[in-house]
């Protein structure tokens, strides 16, 4: 046993009072099993989502925890009634002149819950502090998620009125998200540019996301998207699933590029335009499944989606939510925004 999952082991006994040498009591992951929708206890983004399954002769999980994307855990314990899973990355503690690490320590937090009921389950998350001294804890609850249905048949799409949610003059129908947040948005020459400006070695400003006002439940999307060399953003749909805004042109294909489903569907052909041109996106968002084309080709083809993204306003897949614009990493303009509901 490598002495990092010994480490694990130890820590998981003292954490539950046990002896980790001892024989376990009866154990099993099955009430765990499946994906959950998480409620962190913050007083914003109270959102994360975990998934749990039995591999062959071991358990695995992926946590996504508030913002970022979704990752594989280090390792995932049941004892008794209680799920324990474990994360670390690795903190460089020293370098030599050369800027190479020469101590590094593998900090872990972890997540440990149980069952409240059939599809309920509560927990603590731990994360020790980077300086080694105190923790921050963090209850949470979770919910499951029903499975994902067959992917449905586009074909027989019912739709409704077409909406420019974007009137090409201001910014009516639109907010900024964030009571302390500044505002980056404008609109020029009928075009919605948001542009957060960073002042060298002065506090970073924290700009403002930019949000619908109404919400929407399934709809198909259009609009065209300029991204500037190197920028970022991202169009959050219902407020929860990001398709990723990117100067990705020229990249291998991961779930980072231009119009990828950020951290979850990898586009199956890369489809983007160099930074600086027009480029146009076709989203549909259909019973949980996710259709989108860039600039005519279609690079994620009616795919289930397994949970919210990073910075989703709520892990609740199932509510109207509204249309969001990443609006604090970089250079974006767009245009040209229609919005048609699915009536069924």
């Amino acid at each position: 046993m490598k002495i990092r999952n010994l480490s694990i082991v130890l820590l998981i006994g003292m954490l539950i009072g046990l002896n980790p040498f001892a024989r376990a009591q009866e154990s099993s992951v099955d009430p765990f099993l499946g994906t959950w929708a998480l409620d962190p206890d913050y007083e914003s983004n109270r959102v994360g989502w975990i998934e749990i399954r039995q591999e062959k002769g071991y358990i695995d999980a992926e946590v996504l925890w508030r913002w970022g994307g979704v990752y594989p855990v280090d390792f995932v314990y049941v004892e008794g009634d209680h799920l324990f899973i474990m994360r670390g990355k690795d903190v460089v503690r020293e370098k030599d002149k050369a800027g190479k690490a020469v101590r590094t320590q593998h900090q872990i937090s972890w997540f440990e819950m149980k069952k409240e009921g059939d599809d309920i389950l509560s927990g603590i998350a731990y994360f020790p502090n980077r300086n080694s001294v105190g923790i921050e804890s963090v209850s949470f609850t979770g919910k499951r998620l029903p499975d994902n249905s067959p992917a449905p048949d586009l074909s027989k799409v019912k739709y409704g009125k077409p909406a420019q949610i974007f009137n090409s003059q201001d910014l009516s129908g639109w907010k900024v998200m964030g009571e302390d947040a500044v505002n980056g948005w404008k609109v020029m020459d009928g075009i919605m540019v948001n542009d957060p400006v960073q002042k060298e070695g002065e506090e970073h400003i924290h700009y403002g996301n930019l949000r619908t006002i109404e919400s929407f439940e399934d709809f198909n999307l259009t609009l065209e998207v300029n991204v500037p060399e190197g920028s970022n953003s991202g169009i959050y749909l219902r407020g929860i699933y990001e398709v990723q805004v990117m100067d990705s042109y020229g990249k291998p294909l991961g779930w980072n590029n231009m119009g990828a489903l950020y951290s979850r569907i990898v586009p199956a052909v890369s489809a983007e335009k160099p930074a600086g041109n027009w480029q146009k996106m076709d989203i549909t968002l259909y019973k949980r499944h996710l259709t989108v084309v860039l600039n005519d080709q279609i690079i994620i083809d009616n795919q289930a989606v397994k949970g919210v993204t990073g910075g989703a306003l709520t892990s609740d897949e199932f509510i109207p939510g509204p249309i969001y614009l990443q609006g604090d990493h970089g250079k974006v303009s767009y245009r040209n925004f229609v919005l048609t509901p699915i009536l069924e």
